[in-house]
Order: C-alpha cells, then structure tokens, then sequence
C-alpha cells in the first residue's frame, strides 16, 4: 500500500471517529469508532504494517510520547489544585477504589497479570494505555497488550452515562438550593483560576522574536532527554519509567521558567502529536484476532464493572468525610474513565438540560465544572501515568 492512501485512510477514520463523537455529543466516544473501523480494515485488506508505512512507526510514536507527556507536565498549576484539595482527595480515593477492589475481587476471578494490565487504562488515557501496551507486548502477552487498548476505548461507555446521570442529580439539588437562596455563585479563587500565563523566567531577555517553534521543541526535547537521563542513571537502583519523569520534569520546568504553559500547542505540534498516538494506539489492534476480542471480553466487562464499584463506594466515604454530596463526589472519581474533554463536554450537556436560565446556568457551572475538570485532570494526566510507570514493572 502508498504511503500517502495509508495515510489518507488512516486519517479518515479518525476523523469520521471526531464527526460521530460530535453527533451523538460525546455519547459514542471516538476513539470507539476508531476502534471498530481498525479492527474491520485489519480483519479485511489492511497491511499488519499500515501505520508504520503511514509514518508513524515505533520511534516517532516514543518521541511524540515524551513530547506529549512533558507538555503536559506543564498544565500544572499549583494554585488550582491548592483550591481544589477535596476534589482532588476525592479523585484520588475514585482512584484508589479501583485500585482495592481490582487487587482483591479481581485477582480472585482473573490472574494477577490481567488485573495489573487493566488498572491504568481504566484510571488514565492515551498514555498510560500505550504504557500498560508497549509493557504486555515486551512481556509477550500478545493478549493483554491489545486488552490495554481495548479497556482505553471502552471505558468510556460507562463512564459517560453514569456520570450525566448523577450530575444531573447533583444540578437538580443545587438549582433547589439556589432557588431557594441558600446558594450563591461560587467565588473564582474557590473554583479554578485562571492563572496568569508565566513569562518563561529563564529566558526574559530572550526577545520574543527568537523564541521560535523550534525553540520550543528544542526546549521540550531537552526537558524529556533529561527525563530519559535520570531514568537511565536510576536503572541500576530503581525503576522508574522515562515518561513519568516526563511528567514530573515538566512540572519543574514549568515551575522555573524554562517552560511555557502549553508548549507544543504554542509551537503548532499538539494536534499532529496527538494525531500520530492515536494512530499507534490503534497499530496495537493489529494482532487482535476476532478470537482474541471475544477472549478479552469478559475481563473488560467485570474489569469496568468492578471499577465503577470500586470508585463509588471509595468516593462515597470520602465525600461523606469532606461534606461533598455523593453524587459530586462520584462524579468527580467517574472522570477517571474519561478525563478531558469528556468531563467538560458532558458538564455543560447535563448545565444545559437542567435550566435555560442563563443565570442558574452560571451558577452550577461554577459549583460543577471546576472540580470535574480538576479530578480529570488529576487522574487522567498524573495518577494514570504515575500507576503505568509503576505497574507495567510488574509484567
């Protein structure tokens, strides 16, 4: 197959992933479209080979990777997640739910491999799908590697339903307290700031003029090679995988000054980053075998089911100890299954249902959004990577 018909019919399929998951308002998430749409050109006439013969082999998906995950290192602000204490105990309590009651119900009804394959991609994303992937396939388990991605596209399924219908219960309590005048809009340092961009500290006499896309890349690069360093020098004593350090580097960097908030997207690179991950995700169906899908089945469905239970009864008593409502709190540790933009997607969906009212609107929005798009972001970005540089150890 050309190069460029690969990379057309790839892109294609991403794309009719984006149009269905805008249709249906997230309900169908896309990387599910894609999924399906994968494994049907797999099963049919697509080379084993057609991302890499795309351009996106092995090596340029590690490199967007460390790129990615740095980037993301330096979305953190710390003043957010001061302000945001409960939503992110209660995150990490969703988190911890999965955690327990995989490791004790779960290990009793699959072996401890698929339990330990399964834990990050339900807590994370992208990344720490292809973390657990990349870790099974090392191991040889030719299975798992395609159950890590497979749990990464599904998940959101019950994550998305269960979670519009407890906000809308957790809106309809706060509009009946509203209206009656026991509350108020919530005051913005309560919610999530909007921190004032940072000048990059070590470069203020840089003029603007030289700090150029690639500069950028060349600073992102430094930060991720100095992450791939450390990790390399800690070999010896202690495993810690690269791209957590990615993450953390990016934080610190950020926090010195040598790095810009965002800068992949301000050096034009984030949308064909994500792209050429997306397509490495779904190189990882390439082995999966119609019966293997049905092999994996069964793990993926107790495995979410498990999760969904696990993170509401941990989130439930932790709620119950901060004074945050059940369904908030469960809420907020059901951003797990999903992260950003889901979290915010569907926030605004169930705002939308519940009044017409722009003022009311205002109001859930600013006692709803904040703390569900900080526990995406703590689970999604930081924990799931963390529990994948630290799980996949385990293969």
């Amino acid at each position: 197959m050309p190069q460029m018909l690969a990379l057309v019919i790839l892109v294609l399929i991403l794309y009719i992933g984006d149009v269905v998951a805008v249709r249906t308002k997230a309900w169908v998430p896309s990387v599910f479209v894609c999924a399906v749409l994968f494994l049907i050109g797999y099963w049919t006439f697509f080379p084993t080979d057609i991302v890499a013969v795309a351009g996106v082999p092995p090596v340029v998906a590690t490199m967007m990777m460390y790129l990615l995950i740095t980037n993301m290192g330096t979305l953190l602000s710390l003043q957010e997640l001061k302000n945001q204490w409960k939503t992110i105990v209660i995150a990490l309590s969703g988190v911890l739910g999965i955690i327990a009651i995989l490791f004790t119900i779960g290990t009793l009804i699959f072996d401890f491999k698929t339990v330990v394959v399964a834990i990050p991609p339900l807590v994370g994303g992208i990344v720490s799908a292809l973390i657990m992937s990349e870790g099974a396939k090392e191991a040889g388990l030719a299975s798992l590697s395609v159950f890590a991605i497979v749990i990464y596209v599904m998940q959101g399924f019950a994550g998305y339903p269960i979670t519009s219908i407890v906000l809308k219960k957790e809106g309809k309590r706060l509009l009946e307290k509203y209206r009656s005048g026991e509350l108020t809009i919530k005051d913005a340092k309560n919610g999530v700031e909007v921190e004032k961009e940072q000048e990059l500290k070590l470069f203020k006499y840089l003029p603007e003029k030289y700090n150029t896309e690639y500069f950028k890349f060349f600073r992102l690069a430094v930060v991720g090679y100095l992450a791939y360093l450390v990790s390399t020098l800690l070999a010896p004593f202690v495993t810690v995988n690269a791209l957590v350090l990615c993450l953390l580097f990016g934080i610190i960097a950020k926090s010195v000054g040598f790095l810009e908030k965002q800068p992949l997207q301000k050096a034009n690179g984030f949308g064909f980053s994500i792209m050429a991950l997306m397509l490495f995700i779904f190189d990882g169906l390439q082995k999966a075998t119609p019966s293997m899908m049905l092999e994996i089945l069964y793990p993926l469905i107790v495995c979410i089911i498990l999760a969904v239970i696990g993170m509401y009864i941990f989130s439930f008593i932790i709620g119950k100890i901060l004074k945050v409502s059940k369904e908030m709190a469960f809420a907020v540790s059901l951003t797990a299954l999903y992260g950003f933009p889901a979290d915010y997607i569907i926030t605004n969906e169930v705002i939308k249902s519940l009044t017409n009212d722009e003022k009311e609107k205002e109001v859930l929005t600013s006692h709803m959004l904040p703390p569900m798009l900080v526990g995406g972001f703590i689970t999604v970005t930081i924990v799931s990577v963390v529990l994948a540089g630290i799980f996949v150890g385990f293969l």
